[in-house]
């Protein structure tokens, strides 16, 4: 399983052949100026929520890839309206595609398009797959269903919002990683704004104190497990 950052909360996953992408908010992002999407490649588009940083680019990806787009039910309507693949899901639901099984499970935060379409409540997904286990955690607070996961997967990574204001904190990270008992943490959802910038050694510090090991890593830089 390859996992390629874009930038702010969107990421590339490579895993048993197919091409997955999480969150395309790359053209509005100017440090992702470098990342052109008319070569990222996506047989499937995961969203977490509705907000136009994690949405903008969703459209004309989907359009030239024939991806499928996989969310909660008002997500995957807005986009079936606009005769785009779309599969539906819902909070605890679970389906087994062709590169593995995702589980779509809860998040704390709010869900509306750019144009007040309400977005349906925003989820987190965990992937299954080739033996190597994901968290993507979307824009979330801590919250104790995290607890949950570790019930059903044991994790190999965990991809964690740490920017603060709209999202969990360095220290809340650290917590929801003791929930999901795993303790090598991509960090996501940090430095693309005035709001979300964060002190990068620091934050390692924090996790290496604990015994964790977190990952920032450059736009466009990717990481095997």
């Amino acid at each position: 399983m390859k996992i390629t950052f874009y930038g702010h909360a969107s990421l590339g996953i490579e895993v048993g052949g197919k091409h997955i992408l999480v969150d395309p908010f790359i053209t509005g992002n100017p440090k992702a100026a470098a990342v052109d999407i008319n070569t990222i490649k996506a047989d499937y588009i995961l969203l977490t929520h509705a907000h136009g940083d994690h949405v903008l680019d969703v459209e004309a990806i989907a359009k030239r890839t024939n991806a499928t787009i996989v969310s909660n039910a008002e997500i995957t309507s807005y986009y079936a309206q606009r005769e785009l693949n779309a599969h539906p899901m819902n909070h605890g639901g679970s389906w087994n595609f062709d590169f593995g099984k995702v589980r779509y499970v809860n998040a704390i935060h709010s869900s509306s398009f750019p144009d007040g379409t309400y977005g349906g409540n925003p989820g987190g997904f965990v992937i299954e797959s080739e033996h190597k286990n994901i968290y993507i955690a979307g824009d979330t607070a801590l919250t104790f269903d995290m607890k949950l996961i570790p019930l059903r997967t044991k994790l190999d990574l965990a991809i964690l919002p740490i920017g603060n204001n709209f999202t969990m904190d360095v220290e809340d990270a650290i917590i929801a990683s003791d929930f999901v008992e795993c303790d090598k943490i991509l960090g996501y959802h940090f430095d693309t704004f005035g709001y979300i910038e964060i002190n990068h050694e620091d934050a390692i510090r924090k996790f290496f104190d604990k015994g964790k090991d977190l990952m920032l890593l450059e736009i466009g830089e990717s990481i095997e497990l």
